[in-house]
């Protein structure tokens, strides 16, 4: 027999964030891994959140998802978005948005690290920018 929680932890090693934009952005991201840039549900959590300002926010995390599809050395594994865990890939890329423009070094090596490739400055470039759009909004990722 088997222990299914080990294998689940394993799979799925953290916890979904405290922070509630964390969460957000977490369930827009999975989003649009599942059902492309366009999801509707993204845009609509995106909406919700920001009211009619959603589009700035909404447009730059196309952006940071479209650059990852792109450099991606390997697929990143997220979880879906009824999961009250995340991938070591989704922990890693929130906190590298967050940290983004107090540690861009930091960040970068942790984007890098997540896609499988030495260089990724547009993804790095992307989640600064997103970050700073959350922040401008009212809804900073700490």
């Amino acid at each position: 027999m088997t222990d299914t929680s080990s294998d689940i932890s394993q799979m799925l090693p953290n916890r979904v964030p405290a922070c509630p934009n964390r969460r957000i952005l977490l369930f827009a991201m999975r989003r649009m891994a599942a059902g492309g840039l366009n999801d509707a549900h993204a845009t609509h959590a995106l909406l919700s959140i920001f009211g009619m300002r959603f589009r700035r926010p909404l447009l730059l995390l196309r952006a940071l998802m479209a650059e990852m599809s792109r450099v991606a050395g390997h697929k990143v594994t997220v979880a879906p978005c009824c999961c009250p865990r995340m991938t070591g890939a989704e922990a890693a890329l929130l906190d590298a948005v967050a940290v983004s423009i107090a540690d861009p070094h930091g960040a970068h090596d942790a984007l890098a690290t997540v896609l499988g490739v030495r260089h990724c400055l547009g993804a790095l470039s992307s989640a600064q920018a997103l970050h700073q759009a959350f922040a401008d909004l009212g809804r900073p990722l700490e």
